[in-house]
């Protein structure tokens, strides 16, 4: 009977240490309130990206099918 009642003991020991530790642990930092612009500015930018990647693609046929002369 001691031995079950020392192991019972070790299980609740082990229980307390962890609901201790969850108790204390911290959660994740809180989202910023406001913004600093930065990703009005990215998405800006990718837009702008997006634009002349498609102009580029829909210019490029236009100036394959002439012909070029160097001189």
């Amino acid at each position: 009977m001691a031995l079950f009642s020392r192991a019972s003991s070790l299980v609740a020991m082990a229980i307390v240490v962890v609901l201790a530790s969850v108790a204390t642990a911290q959660g994740p930092a809180p989202a910023p309130t406001a913004s600093d612009g930065t990703s009005v500015d990215q998405g800006i930018a990718y837009v702008l990206m997006f634009v002349a990647l498609a102009l580029t693609y829909l210019i490029h046929p236009l100036d394959a099918s002439s012909a070029y002369s160097l001189l």
